[in-house]
């Protein structure tokens, strides 16, 4: 049986942009000539899981029998009060022992998740999957601009500067408005070629009266320059904050210095610079077609290791008006396969974390996995486009219009069934 936690219809594209009832009357009066009337402090960072996470692991729907028939060597078994067992969030659901971590972020309300979550249709290609995520759109265009450029081309009326961490050229943040692009973990701190200054002084005079590629090399330079010194300066503070209660939180467990690492960097950077309000990380090996484990295993290794980036993230982002917001291009096969792992799936779990997240609970429908309740009888179902989960943020968070809505998320409809996913 269908359970639905929140009541309430899906509106079209058409009324969106039309209808009086767009996205709902209440948001009327934060509308000036199409500008930003309020939360202009608004920041949001994007955790792009790539590879695909087992939602079904992360979220686990402990009450229902048929996640035990369908994963005899992978479920983890139903909360018992110890670690070996799933965490409860409620009577329904619970989240991986590796993820105990973010417990209080639950506890206190600031931590939430959308149980079953997704592209319109399945697409089981990592790379085209991945594409129309960053693009918020099921077309396949080579020079689509990323959603997160388009909103830090909208988030407050002008060209709003984004900071991607750990990736040269991410899809999400390619358009027209300034970005920093920063190299992944200790690599962010050096400057390379660049430290010299007699090569330095030899690029820039090469790129010189060469047009937009000289200005645009000139200001990459400076920008790289810049940044590493940030990096560098704030080292040594992050550096005592990290060593000793990493290696304690550690636990004789391999460093996560990964993801843990690229959030500080990221936090450092804009919060020396206040343009920065749009953030992007991402962390790939979710990819457990084989030896996935339950308890123990790859997929529990790298939780602990997310969960720690996230906690860093989390520490650093905790203003009123703060987002984190952690999604991957899909789910992983409802039943686990004979290599006791999971194959490429459907629809998943997407994390939300923040003060204005109505934390503490799973939203949406969730239908849960007897065969009539899966898609094409192997998947999780989406039964939310990813993009009304972005809705709702951009929406409250950036006090978007419209218009300014449907640009940075084309083809998204409003789901009344996520009204409660944020605060009022």
């Amino acid at each position: 049986m269908c359970e639905q936690i929140r009541s309430g219809g899906v509106l079209n594209r058409r009324n969106l942009l039309h209808s009086g009832l767009a996205l709902g009357a209440s948001f009327a009066a934060t509308r000036v000539s199409g500008r930003v009337a309020q939360k202009t402090d608004a920041r949001l960072v994007v955790v792009l899981l790539r590879g695909a996470v087992d939602g079904l692991s992360v979220v686990v729907p402990y009450s229902d029998t048929n996640y035990y028939s369908l994963r005899p060597n992978i479920a983890i078994a139903a909360p018992d009060g110890t670690d070996k067992t799933v965490i409860k969030l409620n009577d329904r659901f619970g989240i991986h022992p590796s993820l105990a971590g973010l417990m209080p972020m639950w506890t206190n309300g600031s931590l939430a998740f959308v149980a079953a979550a997704g592209l319109p249709k399945p697409n089981r290609s990592h790379f085209d999957a991945q594409y129309q995520v960053e693009i918020a759109s099921s077309g396949k265009s080579s020079d689509a601009e990323g959603w997160l450029n388009s909103l830090a081309q909208t988030a407050d009326g002008r060209q709003s500067a984004a900071l991607g961490v750990g990736e040269m050229n991410p899809a999400i943040l390619a358009g027209r408005a300034s970005t920093k692009l920063i190299p992944r973990g200790q690599a962010a701190a050096r400057t390379g070629v660049l430290a010299n200054e007699k090569t330095r002084a030899a690029l820039l005079d090469l790129y010189q009266g060469q047009g937009a590629i000289g200005d645009a090399f000139a200001k990459g330079a400076g920008s790289r320059m810049q940044s590493a010194a940030e990096l560098v300066a704030d080292k040594s503070a992050m550096q005592q904050g990290m060593g000793r209660e990493m290696q304690a939180a550690n636990n004789g467990a391999a460093d996560p210095v990964g993801l843990a690492l690229d959030a500080q960097h990221l936090a450092t950077l804009m919060g020396n610079d206040a343009n920065l309000r749009l953030g992007f990380l991402s962390a790939g090996g979710w990819d457990t077609h084989a030896n996935q484990g339950n308890v123990q295993g790859q997929l529990a290794n790298n939780l602990g290791n997310l969960a720690n980036g996230l906690l860093s993230l989390r520490k650093q982002f905790n203003r009123p008006n703060d987002t984190v917001l952690v999604l991957s291009e899909f789910g992983r096969t409802a039943a686990e396969n004979g290599t006791r792992g999971t194959d490429h799936g459907f629809g998943n779990a997407i994390w939300l974390m923040g003060e204005r997240i109505n934390g503490g609970a799973v939203h949406g429908e969730f239908s849960g996995l007897g065969r009539g309740d899966l898609n094409e009888a192997r998947d999780l179902p989406a039964h939310h486009d990813y993009r009304s989960v972005l809705a709702q943020v951009l929406k409250r968070q950036f006090s978007l219009t419209d218009t300014q809505l449907a640009n940075v998320l084309p083809g998204a409809n409003w789901d009344a069934r996520l009204d409660r996913l944020l605060k009022a």
